[in-house]
């Protein structure tokens, strides 16, 4: 009687599969959770522990790693290891449905804990899909719910094809590799510092690209994931993203979420045109629409909150791309399906991203941890002869936490909680405010001003101050910061360092 293992932690289609096997005549053998599911459903299984003699131990720690389970799958289709198998009260096992505990899954949550994520460590599956996978010329090995089905099928219409087990085993050596590398990528990473160790990076096919940045460039969108979708989220409508709204959509929604209350990012070709926070989100897509209204159209389009209805109503008739935000009210949703070319991307808990980012460069790459803010340490000062106003206090905080997801060198004009004028991605920095400056107008007037990074030149405080700011931040840290001082102090500007650079290449 042929004898099939079962020691699963995903139990998804496990039933009729193990049902099948049983109408075919194969004898049931099943580590303890999954012996008693099995007996739940009426189906008549041998536990791991009485069929080896010894039982669980250490809390579950171990259950299948014993001689009598990685014995009857290694041994070999000969007499001699049969019978040696068979004086020990032993047998064969011929096939093995085996998946393991949701360690990937664990550490996606960056507020997991390292106890659980310990816990979530696979040890015994992963030594029964290699034993399983390397004696795959007896053995069938079934590592996805998914193959259930066609092992099954395969096994009604006469046995398991060499090919299909030869198949079956490099899936399950791919899939121990890949579970390895995200336990070495999670405890590598603890100490924050990549360095010094080879980087092994696994990703998983999500789709094939229309084209790359042009139509003569193919492409993919790969995620971290298994199963996961665009960004971890979710398509809901429109026509398949392409490349590039995948780049702007990143853009955006990393700069929506950067803030706590209800706030919009559009970007257009990777730039944010209008980033704004409001008390609804419908009054942030107004001000984060008005800071560049040009710019915006074809744009796409962050949130860091439900889209309501009355955000979708004050889109008007602007031409977009995508939305992405965490989740769309129905009545929403019904306001923009009429859109048939929207894209609405459904976006995942904010509190899950990997903590940090790689970029491609010729014959290699770079790793970097996530700019996330202002370090805890950091201490803003007031360098000016006057402090700031209340209201451009709140000015200048929403201006720096903006002034972040603009391409350096960036300048960012704001009013309250609002951007009005943005430059940035030009090789020197007062040509960025006179671009912020150009494209806020009249409103300039009585703005602040956020710098990603020093001011190399008192230039570009003065032509600030030409347009009518009124208050400026930036890191400070030039040979020449005094110079700065002087033309703020000169123009009754007030002058905050923050000791932090975010440049964002």
């Amino acid at each position: 009687m042929p004898r099939a293992l079962f020691s699963v932690y995903d139990k998804t289609g496990l039933i009729p599969f193990a049902q099948g096997l049983h109408a075919l005549g194969w004898s049931l053998l099943a580590s303890g959770g999954t012996a008693r599911f099995l007996i739940e459903n009426a189906l008549p299984v041998t536990e791991v522990a009485d069929y080896t003699g010894s039982p669980e131990i250490l809390g579950g720690r171990v259950k299948t790693l014993h001689p009598a389970i990685h014995g009857g799958l290694l041994a070999r289709a000969s007499d001699a290891d049969r019978a040696q198998l068979q004086q020990l009260g032993w047998d064969y096992i011929d096939l093995a449905a085996v998946n393991l505990y949701p360690f990937e899954k664990t550490v996606a949550d960056l507020n997991a804990a390292l106890a659980d994520a310990i816990e979530n460590i696979d040890i015994g599956g992963v030594a029964l899909i290699r034993a399983a996978a390397k004696n795959h010329e007896r053995v069938t090995l079934v590592c996805d719910p998914a193959d259930y089905g066609a092992v099954l099928a395969e096994l009604q219409a006469g046995g398991v094809t060499p090919a299909t087990r030869r198949r079956l085993a490099l899936q399950g050596f791919r899939h121990t590799a890949r579970y390895d590398t995200a336990i070495s990528a999670y405890l590598g990473g603890l100490d924050g510092s990549p360095a010094g160790e080879p980087l092994s990076l696994t990703v998983y096919p999500v789709q094939r690209l229309r084209y790359g940045e042009n139509p003569h460039q193919t492409a993919a969108l790969y995620a971290y994931a298994p199963g996961a979708g665009p960004l971890g989220g979710e398509v809901l409508q429109g026509k398949e993203l392409s490349y590039n709204n995948l780049l702007d959509l990143d853009a955006a929604w990393r700069a929506a979420v950067s803030f706590e209350r209800p706030s919009i990012c559009i970007v257009k070709h990777l730039s944010p045109c209008g980033i704004a926070s409001a008390d609804s989100l419908a009054e942030a897509y107004a001000a984060a629409f008005a800071s560049d209204t040009r710019s915006a159209f074809g744009g796409v389009i962050a949130s860091n909150q439900p889209f309501d209805a009355e955000t979708a109503r004050a889109l008007g008739d602007l031409f977009v791309e995508c939305i992405a935000a965490p989740g769309f009210a129905p009545e929403a949703r019904a306001l923009l399906a009429g859109r048939k070319n929207l894209r609405l991307v459904a976006m995942p808990d904010t509190r899950v991203a990997p903590p940090y980012e790689l970029r491609s460069i010729t014959r290699g790459l770079l790793r970097q941890d996530l700019d996330q803010g202002d370090p805890a340490a950091a201490q803003w000062q007031v360098i000016s002869r006057r402090a700031p106003t209340g209201a451009e206090w709140q000015a200048l905080r929403f201006a720096w936490s903006a002034c972040q997801h603009v391409k350096s060198n960036a300048i960012v004009l704001a009013v309250g909680e609002a951007t009005v004028g943005i430059g940035g991605g030009q090789p020197n920095r007062v040509d960025c405010v006179r671009i912020a400056v150009e494209r806020a107008g009249a409103r300039a007037r009585g703005a602040v001003m956020a710098s990603d990074a020093f001011f190399p030149f008192s230039d570009s405080v003065e032509a600030a101050a030409q347009a009518g700011v009124t208050a400026v931040i930036h890191p400070g840290g030039s040979v020449r910061d005094a110079d700065s001082l002087a033309a703020a102090d000169a123009a009754g500007m007030a002058m905050v360092v923050t000791g932090v650079r975010h440049f964002r290449h």
